[in-house]
C-alpha cells in the first residue's frame, strides 16, 4: 500500500530531512585521510541525540550502527569500522533520521584526499544521475520514468547501475511502497501522485552491476572489486514539482 502524506506530514518529514542534510554538511568537514568511519558514526549518533532525533537504522533487524559506511568496492550497508580511511578512498555515508516519528533518508559519497580520475568521474556521474531521476519525479509520470532516465544516463557515461538494491517509499516506516528501481523501461510501475514521498538512491558501479554479499549478511560489494558510489535524497511529489526534503543546498 502506498501511503499519501498530507502537506503537514511532509513538513514534519522535512524537519528530519533538514537535520539529516546538516549532518552531511558536518561529515563533509570531517572527511580526510586518517579518520575512521567508526568516528564518523559516533559523531552522527551524538549529533542526532543533541538535536532531539533518533538514528532509525540502529537496531533495525539487529543493525548496530547509526550509519552505513561503504568504502570503495562496497555498494551499500557497509559497517563503520575503526581502520582509518586512506588517501584515494571513496566512502558513502547513509543514514535515516527520525524526529517525532517521521523519517528522512539520505546517502552521500565523499572523496578522501586525492582520488583517481576514474573515482572522481564515478562520483560526478552518480550524483548527476540522482538529479536526472528527480527531474522525472512529477505527478502523472510513473516510477519507471525515473528508473529509465537514471539507467540511460549512467550507461551513457560508461558505468553500470546496481539492480539488487532500490529506492522506496518512506514516512513513519523506513521502507514503504512503492519500490523505486534505478533501471528499467519507461511508462512502467505505479503512477506518481501528489503526496507520495520516496527515496531515489542510485548506486553506480565502475565495472559490472552485479553484487555479492559479505559473510556479515549486510554489506554488498561489487562482484569484480571495482568502485561503487551512491547518492540519495528523500523526495516529496507535489503539484509544484518534486521537493527535496534532504536538500543540502537549502542550508547554504
Amino acid at each position: 500500500m502506498i501511503f499519501i502524506k498530507t502537506p503537514e506530514e511532509i513538513e514534519m518529514m522535512k524537519r528530519s530531512g533538514q537535520l539529516l542534510a546538516r549532518v552531511h554538511k558536518e561529515i563533509a568537514k570531517m572527511i580526510r585521510p586518517g579518520i575512521s568511519t567508526y568516528e564518523i558514526d559516533q559523531f552522527v549518533e551524538e549529533y542526532l541525540k543533541e538535536h532531539g532525533a533518533i538514528p532509525e537504522q540502529k537496531g533495525y533487524r539487529g543493525y548496530q550502527y547509526a550509519t552505513c559506511a561503504s568504502i570503495n568496492d562496497e555498494i551499500c550497508h557497509g559497517f563503520p569500522r575503526k581502520e582509518p580511511l586512506k588517501d584515494g578512498d571513496i566512502v558513502a555515508i547513509d543514514m535515516v533520521v527520525n524526529i517525532d516519528g517521521w523519517l528522512a533518508d539520505s546517502a552521500w559519497s565523499y572523496a578522501v584526499g586525492n582520488i583517481s580520475d576514474e573515482a572522481r568521474k564515478l562520483l560526478e556521474v552518480t550524483k548527476k544521475s540522482l538529479y536526472v531521476g528527480i527531474e522525472k519525479a512529477i505527478i502523472g509520470n510513473r516510477i519507471g520514468d525515473i528508473s529509465h532516465a537514471i539507467q540511460t544516463y549512467v550507461e551513457s557515461e560508461g558505468f553500470s547501475i546496481v539492480r539488487d538494491f532500490v529506492g522506496h517509499g518512506i514516512g513513519k516506516r523506513m521502507h514503504e511502497d512503492p519500490q523505486v528501481p534505478h533501471f528499467g523501461a519507461p511508462g512502467r510501475g505505479p503512477r506518481l501522485m501528489e503526496g507520495m514521498v520516496i527515496t531515489i538512491e542510485p548506486m553506480v558501479n565502475a565495472g559490472r552491476y552485479e553484487s555479492v554479499l559479505d559473510s556479515n549478511g549486510w554489506t554488498a560489494r561489487t562482484i569484480d572489486g571495482k568502485l561503487s558510489a551512491q547518492y540519495e535524497h528523500t523526495i516529496a511529489i507535489t503539484k509544484d514539482g518534486p521537493i527535496i526534503l534532504t536538500d543540502q543546498e537549502e542550508l547554504e
